[in-house]
């Protein structure tokens, strides 16, 4: 019988083996494990992060298999990843993937990790889970498209799907089973932009919330619990309801050949993704030609829409996570310091003489950049020197990007930064678990990450 697309995802979800894998992208899903672990680390104290896991200990049990990353502590899988994908985005610095424009790990790898580590399974078991969340995710982004990005944050829609199809693999569903999960998990998925009008913590809500979604959606399918089996494609489904170019056929686009986790970007500003590419642009415009910030008089950074959607809702960040969100925030961190990481937004992102270059930065749609977006994510900028001069600055893949990508020694670099900012580990400690990330394939039970 031919499957429709939903039943084919499913499928594939299911069915996945560790064997069927490339070790390049069994490689790829650890340099994203240990990536998103510095991400988690890094919001340890962040109060939205310590609001969702005041919750989580009022109503989840005060011990379990699971692990709170943040606090050390345990409870049941459903409250570790509610706390750990809400800890996953906080920082800005997890990765993202172009061409949905949905940031994978936060989603996949918190409920896959607790899971796992409720199951017993081993380490094989836990990265065939993890790339198969990530195939889905992914693909559920592009099927949604561009529209459903104006209203709608993917990693919080798209997310619930990620989710139960990594908790489902874990599980061992059928594909019968996986494709009711994936119908309780697409029902619940939400998650809209408005929050960044009023600086409000919505966005650690959006995380925690797709992942406990999908992972009790998951569990409620191994239990027989039924969902609609074509939620995404069908008549009243997601398609429908949240996108005006939704494409099916993007949902099983290359299933077991294309790897689409091999093609997610990690962060290297701790910014909004939309503003890396005019970062990484200013940044070769300054160095080239040795401006310091007070020679500049205008940046236009040329954009695409979705940058202009996001972005151009945030005029003066009223908190340090809202100024993640402003282009002019963010260009002026990198022309005063040369970088825009966590301590330069915590100390200087109100600082007078980033304000001041903030207010010479400004927008452009470029018909060029728009075309290629999502796919790929050009960074132009031009900028005019105070003695008169007009400057280019192009940048075709952000640092970061597949073709520009962090090697193993930036990724340890990035996680102890981060997990030092956090004061979530001592070194030694941080040390020790980029080893045990490194050989996690090899690893016969997952058990807690930290002691």
């Amino acid at each position: 019988m031919h499957k429709h697309p939903s039943q084919a995802l499913a499928a594939f979800a299911a069915d996945l083996s560790f064997e069927q894998i490339p070790e390049p992208v069994i490689r790829r899903a650890e340099d994203l494990m240990l990536d998103w672990l510095g991400s988690v680390l890094a919001a340890r104290s962040a109060r939205p992060v310590r609001s969702i896991q005041r919750f989580a200990e009022m109503m989840g049990p005060a011990e379990g298999p699971s692990e709170v990353l943040i606090s050390r502590g345990t409870t049941s899988p459903v409250f570790a990843a509610l706390v750990n994908a809400a800890a996953s985005h906080y920082v800005e610095q997890d990765d993202v993937h172009n061409g949905s424009v949905f940031h994978p790990a936060a989603v996949v790898l918190a409920p896959a990790l607790a899971t796992a580590q409720a199951l017993g399974a081993s380490g094989a078991q836990l990265l065939t889970a993890v790339v198969a969340g990530y195939e889905v995710g992914i693909r559920v982004g592009e099927f949604l498209g561009r529209s459903h990005y104006r209203t709608f944050h993917t990693t919080a829609t798209a997310g619930t799907l990620a989710a139960a199809a990594a908790v489902g693999r874990l599980l061992g569903l059928s594909p019968d089973q996986m494709l009711h999960a994936f119908g309780s998990a697409g029902t619940q998925s939400a998650g809209v932009w408005e929050f960044l009008r009023d600086a409000a913590d919505s966005k650690q809500l959006h995380c925690a919330h797709a992942a406990a979604s999908g992972l009790m959606s998951a569990y409620l399918a191994q239990d027989g619990f039924t969902g609609a089996a074509r939620v995404l494609e069908g008549a009243q489904g997601l398609g429908a309801g949240m996108s005006t170019d939704s494409d099916p056929a993007r949902l099983t686009d290359g299933l077991g050949t294309r790897w689409a986790l091999a093609e997610t970007s990690f962060k290297f500003h701790a910014s909004c993704r939309h503003t890396h590419p005019a970062a990484d642009a200013l940044l070769q415009v300054m160095s080239q030609n040795g401006l310091k910030a007070g020679d500049v008089q205008r940046v236009v950074t040329h954009v695409h829409q979705g940058a202009i959607d996001v972005l151009g809702r945030v005029v003066v960040p009223a908190t340090v996570h809202q100024g993640k969100f402003s282009m002019g925030t963010v260009l002026g961190l990198i022309a005063v310091h040369g970088r825009a990481g966590l301590t330069e937004f915590d100390r200087d992102f109100l600082a007078p003489e980033v304000a001041a270059f903030r207010d010479k930065v400004m927008m452009e749609l470029d018909r060029e950049v728009d075309a290629a977006y999502p796919a790929r994510w050009i960074g132009k900028v031009s900028v005019t020197t105070t003695d008169g001069r007009t400057l280019s600055g192009r940048v075709d893949e952000p640092k970061g990007d597949p073709g520009n990508t962090l090697s193993r020694a930036e990724i340890e670099d990035k996680m102890k930064r981060l997990t030092h900012y956090g004061e979530a580990a001592t070194a030694q400690e941080a040390q020790a678990l980029c080893q045990r990330i490194w050989s996690l394939a090899g690893e016969p039970r997952v058990g807690r990450l930290l002691g």
